[in-house]
């Protein structure tokens, strides 16, 4: 049997379920309990021709240009859980099984695929494009985790959002089907869930299945039904309730609230799996107003803050959140992989881990920081309210250091 994919979290909501004209995104990502997630920045950037660029298993040919990108990464890796660019392309991915299985020879990871669309793609069906095309040309495949014993391998579904529309992309293999979305809320998390609603697909995903003798061509086409393991496609999002219980009010807070919860099963901690990072947009559909990324870069959302980001030129990098850099020495870099585990915890980790026992062995305390911190960020997310209530546009100096110093802040509350 193969292992049980990861049970993480990613939801859309869209006017009029959500407030102001705005779209809002969010995911847990549930990874293994130890491993660690950094927030990353990259710049765009031209690239010369015929160069190269190293993904987390294999080179691929390089485009002329990368946009600015921000993400959320296990940091063993190249690619990214979830993330956005600077034209407000949000993109994350769930690991899927499907009734084929995933290959173990390294190829492109989801996680690349996430960061690729994102560095290509100036909107989201753009960011579509690059995906499935780069997963045609290349394939998925490779390890999931940092584990030298054992390789974990999966097929890939994203949720591709910007400011009108969104995408779920489904795959298996090179095959995919992709559904369009532009209103309501949408949840995906790690099984398939497209079904006779398909708005593009692979040109010979209907063939394929047919000579695999999973469907006859007679009855409807239906993804999930031929694509997943016998029953495991039927019950999902256990979040989406919450949010469409809010009645045309989803904003940052009402998903960042979704993202907490325990008792749903949308905020994961059990004995395999923690949800390891977090992130919720906001994408005004006015294009006139900036896009607002909230990342914890620290596990458990229920004791983290969201922190916000916004793409300005010269955006200050916040080296608290990434983590240690080993380059070519880097057990995930050298083959055989993973044969030791480097201690990858950046700084702002490493203060929620003190927090963390804090929170376990003195209630009092544990829950007086909580408070300072939860105001920390209502603080935080009433400031970025006020950004997407004005008139007047904003001025790039007031956010260039916005995600820094509230990182910082953070890190003074715990010391």
């Amino acid at each position: 049997r193969m292992a049980a994919a990861p049970p993480s979290y990613c939801f859309v909501a869209f006017p009029p379920c959500s407030k102001d004209g705005l779209v809002v995104f969010g995911k847990n990502s549930a990874r293994p309990r130890d491993e660690v997630q950094e927030v990353v920045y990259f710049a765009a950037a031209e690239h010369d021709p015929g160069s190269k660029v190293e993904c987390t298993y294999i080179e691929i040919e390089q485009v002329p240009r990368t946009h600015a990108v921000v993400l959320s990464r296990p940091s063993w890796l190249w690619g990214a859980e979830m993330g956005a660019n600077e034209h407000g392309v949000c993109v994350a991915n769930e690991a899927v099984v499907t009734r084929e299985p995933a290959s173990e020879s390294e190829a492109l990871l989801g996680m690349d695929l996430v960061r690729l669309g994102l560095e290509r793609g100036a909107t989201a069906k753009e960011a579509l494009d690059v995906i499935v095309a780069l997963l045609e040309e290349h394939g998925q495949g490779g390890n999931y985790y940092e584990d030298g014993s054992s390789c974990h391998t999966f097929q890939s579904a994203f949720l591709i959002v910007d400011r009108n529309e969104a995408w779920i992309l489904e795959t298996s293999g090179k095959y995919w089907a992709a559904e369009k979305i532009t209103e309501g809320v949408k949840c995906i998390c790690n099984q398939l869930s497209l079904t006779t609603k398909i708005d593009a697909e692979h040109p010979e995903l209907r063939n394929y299945v047919k000579s695999q003798g999973w469907w006859n061509g007679d009855s409807d086409f239906n993804f999930s039904e031929v694509f997943s393991l016998a029953d495991d496609h039927l019950a999902c999002c256990s979040g989406r309730e919450s949010l469409e219980k809010q009645g045309g009010d989803v904003s940052a807070q009402a998903m960042i609230d979704v993202l907490r919860d325990k008792d749903s099963g949308v905020c994961v901690d059990s004995e395999s799996f923690l949800t390891t990072a977090s992130i919720v947009s906001v994408l005004p559909q006015d294009p006139s107003f900036p896009c607002i990324h909230y990342f914890t870069g620290t596990p458990d959302p229920s004791r983290s803050i969201f922190k916000p980001f916004i793409f300005v030129d010269d955006v200050k990098l916040v080296p608290k959140v990434q983590s240690p850099s080993f380059g070519n020495d880097d057990p995930a870099k050298k083959i055989p992989r993973f044969q030791e585990k480097p201690d990858r915890r950046h700084e702002l980790y490493k203060a929620h881990e003190w927090a963390r026992s804090l929170l376990e062995n003195d209630q009092d305390k544990g829950q007086k920081l909580m408070r300072i911190m939860l105001d920390l960020e209502k603080q935080g997310l009433e400031a970025m309210e006020d950004i997407l209530s004005r008139t007047e546009i904003l001025d790039p100096a007031e956010v260039v250091d916005l995600f820094y110093d509230c990182v910082d802040t953070e890190l003074k509350f715990f010391k």
